[in-house]
């Protein structure tokens, strides 16, 4: 997989290298099928790439608004289940300030989705919030919650390093039927009940409720622009956020553009972010 600086307004956009004359695939909600493992995105050629929320949450993170992400494959290399390896190279690499106003998606009325016991949400807010809970019958997991405002690198230096879980009851049914099949517990946290089978447990006590935040952001900059606003999930996966992208899009009024000035700028996940962040991560 490779990251390629783009001109200033062109957006994030996929492209998969290892299929002869495939199109580029622009980063949006709206090219996102149902599936509620991972968030995939598809082409008018019938292109698929998977797996693309983490190195998304990555390029949100970081304040990159325009890249071109070419993948030699299907799936978005899952690496160590995190965002922090994207996060790592990106600011190894440097960012690059375009003579471009960067512009932003106001939220402007709440709005709502639901599935059963779990709901996303969006609220109108000068910036990027997140208020985000979990629940689960494994003990090793059982109600966390966590609340953040993501400006000023928080995402790099509290986030960025979660990496996705499993129950090892679906690791099995997984290899059952043939699925995941080159996973270990080198890229996810698996557990069992009360106990946690990868080693060395997890980075983060709440780790799991970090790294849906993680898959949240990731998710929320398919609107194609960063989001001023304040999102709640309770139990909320990649669907239900896309189904609320979805929602926000088709209500009339409900979003406006606005031109970022230094002041909306310093709002925003990626401004402020410098390599010394991540002296805080994993």
């Amino acid at each position: 997989m490779a990251i390629h600086p783009q001109a200033a307004d062109m957006g994030i956009w996929f492209r998969r290298s290892d299929l002869p004359g495939s199109g580029l695939i622009p980063a949006r909600y709206d090219r996102v099928p149902e599936s509620r493992l991972c968030t995939k995105l598809v082409g008018e050629d019938g292109a698929e790439i998977s797996t693309v929320e983490h190195v998304m949450a990555a390029l949100a993170g970081c304040g990159i608004h325009n890249a071109l992400v070419e993948v030699d494959g299907p799936e978005v290399p899952i690496l160590d289940g995190s965002a922090a390896p994207f996060v790592r190279a990106i600011l190894d690499a440097g960012i690059q300030q375009q003579a471009a106003m960067v512009h932003a998606l106001a939220v402007t009325r709440a709005i709502e989705v639901r599935d059963g016991a779990a709901f996303a949400r969006l609220d109108p807010a000068e910036g990027l919030e997140m208020d985000f809970a979990i629940e689960f019958t494994d003990a090793a997991i059982g109600r966390q919650r966590r609340v953040a405002n993501l400006a000023n690198g928080r995402f790099v230096r509290e986030l960025c390093d979660s990496r996705t879980f499993c129950r090892q009851a679906d690791v099995d049914a997984m290899h059952a039927a043939g699925l995941a099949l080159g996973g270990t517990y080198d890229n996810a946290v698996v557990v069992d009940g009360d106990i946690v089978i990868s080693p060395g447990g997890f980075r983060h006590a709440d780790e799991a409720v970090r790294h849906k935040m993680l898959d949240a952001l990731g998710d929320l900059y398919l609107a194609g622009a960063p989001i001023l606003g304040r999102y709640t999930g309770e139990r909320a996966g990649h669907m239900l956020t896309n189904r609320l992208l979805r929602a926000l899009f088709a209500a009339p009024g409900a979003i406006r553009v606005v031109p970022c000035d230094t002041t909306i700028a310093s709002r925003l996940p990626g401004v402020g972010v410098k390599v010394a962040d991540l002296a805080h991560v994993a």
